[in-house]
């Protein structure tokens, strides 16, 4: 679904998903219901339903956003961004180019990457196994 219009979207997500995955927004500080979760499962996209992240890579970085240090491979595309006055990467979904935040290289695990992403762009999905 990569390169499709924005706006088959709007009528599957809520508005403030919407805002976040295909304006390029960013929801508040410390508002995500996914910021303290400590479950052992899957972060999907969501809108594609793509596993991006594992449960495993996720660690509280302070900022106010859930915070990984790194993504499943390929799941991913990384864009440079020089909006807001600064050079950052946005990290979008690789299957259908949703935003889900950015990436910064401050990150304090050995992959030296902190994944800083609004919970609005994820689905949280448990191990069944656990």
């Amino acid at each position: 679904m990569k390169g499709n219009n924005p706006e088959q979207w709007r009528s599957k997500l809520s508005a403030e998903q919407f805002h976040v995955c295909w304006e390029k927004g960013t929801e508040r500080p410390y508002s995500g219901a996914l910021l303290h979760n400590r479950k052992s499962g899957d972060y999907l996209c969501v809108c594609c339903k793509s596993v991006l992240f594992h449960a495993d890579a996720k660690f509280d970085s302070g900022c106010g956003w859930p915070s990984f240090d790194r993504a499943i491979e390929g799941t991913v595309t990384y864009t440079e961004d020089r909006s807001h006055g600064m050079a950052r990467v946005e990290i979008t979904c690789s299957q259908c180019g949703s935003h889900l935040g950015h990436v910064f290289p401050d990150g304090p695990t050995e992959t030296g990457q902190r994944y800083c992403v609004n919970s609005l762009s994820l689905e949280f999905e448990p191990d069944t196994d656990a």
